[in-house]
């Protein structure tokens, strides 16, 4: 196959995901790796006297083609993956972390930015370019460019071991999600699903061919299950298998997680950390493990007696309605309760909101929403090659300017050659030009509730949400303007990236954002008032155990990546589940084993691991920052218009605590969230 007809080899706006073919992947990843590695030596070997043009500007671009390449790869394992692509891209991946690790490893690379560093040209940078050099020497130190040449070796071979490691430990996780699936022929058995939960089982059986109703661990299936089928056996069945996903037999995750918490460990030590939370945490608002378990405990002690209580009459509950016949909550019992509590109380079932939900208004209100507040327009454009039939492709342009902004791909719906959860990524990130930027392509992905039918897709409220969380994300990379593409979008520090994602959140809760796109699928009618009112107080409901999740999630990973050895706590899925135990509303089974398929932590060398508590310390920053808002109208074009200035569109070429108080004027205070909460 001739090179020049590779369609990765090229850096496409409009990707030809059409053309790409698992046989591409190596060819042409070779290639853009020997290119990377020369453009390595260009800047290394320069002769001439270093600047910013001949040593900063080519760094930041060193990958940029590999960059693009691996990510459309990565992509399409992830949202469209079959046997021959998950091959080429594990075939590729080892060799492509190995030249990453390499890259602030290598000698003569750190020397020319030190070079560049000790000129008279640095010493007067400001501003984005000062930040980028400083940045960027603080991470060759962080990433072991001053270990001697034994340790640069060792730390290498760890970073190729935890790319394998993780790469593997996701792939256990979807095949294990997959391997799963209950089929259920007698109609009785189905009492208490609401008709959508049904109508989306029989679909699934019938894409399969057999009789009756399917039921698997996919998000939206898996929790209508838990949620509202009456019968507890079935729960428990099906709850025990979600929490042993990859911890058995062909895919068992056990091993491979205690491996990575080692190779973690030893990497942080080996470059001068006591543990892999403070190497981690280092460029990070938190800046170290300490600091973000102090976070995490304050809001512990905060939410307990909440927690505490909210248990108590939730087991009351059960009592009220069962007499003798109740017994002591499980863990499959918890949410099915709550719901008939929910209902009891407030007189709302969340999926009466189902049909005021269809995603295309959904979509089409959200980009109304963000239209009023940051003056873009989003149009879907046809035509434009995707992965799949069901992703639509969008262009993003400035109102006053018309200026084209940027593009993304959006792929909402759960397939079972892709992944699961939401997320946001990024393909092309726009470079300064004499006018302004080129745009911007992104793409969002969630897996929610697919149409069924001749009904369009009707969606929870926490549906809703996902998706206004991820178009934040987005909007973060494709409003940014910061000419260092390191430095871009929602390249920040990851205990501030959620601030944009989790604020945008807010407006599917006001009554006036709600009015322009909550409409029923049938009449075009509003919410009513009385079951609006309903979900407001609903809200709060059971709040603490939400929070108290989050918390035990944060709390693990710390608690795994700066405590856990296998010497002195022995297993670690064991010792998880005991740390676990304290913040669940129910004894956790003996065979629960959720830190085996928590792909936050170990899909990726890095990832969440030991960042989880960065959703909760978003979660104060966007509920502090939502107040600004309030206070001056949800859609204030002028409130609006400097959250993009001074937040969306500033990227990491700032530092995330000075960008926060540019909007706010201050510091973030805690208090907004726990008034949000009901736990004030």
């Amino acid at each position: 196959m001739p090179n020049d007809s590779n369609p990765l080899l090229s850096e496409e706006f409009r990707i030809p995901f059409d053309r790409i073919r698992a046989e591409h992947v190596e060819p042409a990843i070779q290639r853009l790796l020997a290119e990377a590695r020369e453009n390595v030596e260009s800047i290394a070997g320069g002769r001439e006297l270093r600047t910013f043009a001949n040593t900063m500007t080519p760094f930041d671009a060193l990958t940029e083609r590999l960059d693009y390449a691996m990510g459309v790869v990565r992509h399409l394992e992830g949202v469209a993956t079959y046997p021959e692509l998950r091959a080429a891209y594990n075939a590729v991946q080892p060799e492509v972390s190995e030249f990453y690790s390499s890259i602030p490893l290598h000698e003569g690379l750190y020397q020319a930015v030190k070079a560049y560093a000790q000129t008279e040209e640095a010493a007067r940078l400001t501003g984005t370019p000062k930040r980028f050099l400083t940045k960027t020497l603080d991470a060759f130190r962080r990433h072991g460019a001053e270990l001697g040449p034994a340790g640069k070796k060792r730390l290498a071979e760890i970073d190729v071991e935890l790319a394998k490691l993780t790469t593997k430990f996701s792939e256990n996780v979807l095949d294990s999600t997959n391997a799963f699936e209950l089929i259920l022929t007698d109609p009785a058995q189905l009492a208490g699903l609401p008709p959508s939960a049904v109508e989306a089982a029989r679909q699934s059986a019938q894409s399969k061919g057999v009789e009756g109703w399917r039921f698997t661990l996919q998000g939206p299936s898996y929790l209508a299950l838990m949620t509202y089928l009456d019968d507890a056996g079935i729960r428990e069945k099906v709850y025990r298998a979600f929490v042993t996903r990859a911890s058995s037999g062909e895919y068992d995750n056990r091993e491979r997680v205690a491996r990575i918490l080692e190779l973690r460990r030893e990497k942080a030590r080996l470059l001068g950390f006591a543990d892999f939370s403070d190497l981690v945490l280092d460029d990070r608002m938190a800046h170290t493990g300490a600091r973000a378990q102090e976070f995490l405990d304050d809001l512990r002690v905060k939410t307990e007696r909440h927690f505490q209580r909210e248990n108590e009459e939730l087991a009351a509950f059960r009592r009220r309605i069962e007499l003798d016949r109740a017994r002591p909550l499980e863990l499959w019992d918890t949410g099915y309760y709550a719901e008939k509590m929910r209902t009891a109380l407030y007189d709302f079932d969340e999926e009466t909101l189902r049909p005021y939900f269809p995603l295309d208004h959904v979509v089409a209100g959200m980009f109304d929403i963000y239209h009023r507040l940051f003056g873009i327009r989003v149009t879907e454009e046809h035509g434009v090659p995707v992965w799949d039939p069901q992703v639509k492709y969008y262009k993003i342009h400035d109102e006053t300017t018309a200026e084209f902004l940027g593009a993304f791909y959006a792929d909402f719906h759960p397939r079972e050659n892709k992944r699961g959860g939401a997320w946001m990524d990024a393909f092309l990130t726009g470079q300064p030009t004499a006018t302004g930027y080129t745009p911007h392509l992104g793409l969002i992905c969630g897996n929610l509730t697919s149409p069924v039918g001749e009904k369009p897709a009707l969606l929870t409220h926490r549906e809703v949400e996902t998706i206004f969380h991820e178009f934040g994300h987005l909007l973060h990379h494709c409003l940014s303007r910061v000419e260092i593409r390191s430095l871009a979008g929602a390249n920040v520090a990851w205990d501030f990236v959620e601030l944009p994602s989790q604020i945008m959140e807010n407006w599917c809760w006001d009554r006036q954002s709600l009015g322009l796109f909550a409409r029923h699928y049938q009449s075009g009618d509003p919410i009513p008032e009385d079951l609006y009112q309903k979900m407001k107080r609903a809200r709060t409901f059971r709040a603490a155990n939400a929070q108290m999740r989050q918390l035990s999630f944060g709390c693990v990973d710390l608690a795994l990546h700066r405590c856990w050895s296998a010497a002195a706590d022995g297993d670690v899925i064991a010792y998880s589940r005991n740390q676990m135990q304290a913040f669940s509303p129910a004894p956790l089974p003996p065979e629960h084993a959720m830190i085996a398929a928590f792909t936050h932590l170990f899909a990726s060398p890095v990832g969440y691991g030991a960042a989880y508590y960065s959703y909760k310390w978003s979660e104060v920053l966007d509920a502090d920052a939502f107040t600004r808002f309030q206070e001056h109208g949800i859609f204030s074009r002028e409130v609006g218009q400097a959250f993009r200035e001074k937040i969306l569109a500033k990227g990491d070429s700032e530092d995330p605590a000075e960008l926060y108080r540019g909007f706010m004027g201050r510091d973030p205070e805690q208090r907004p969230l726990l008034v949000r909460l009901g736990l004030a």
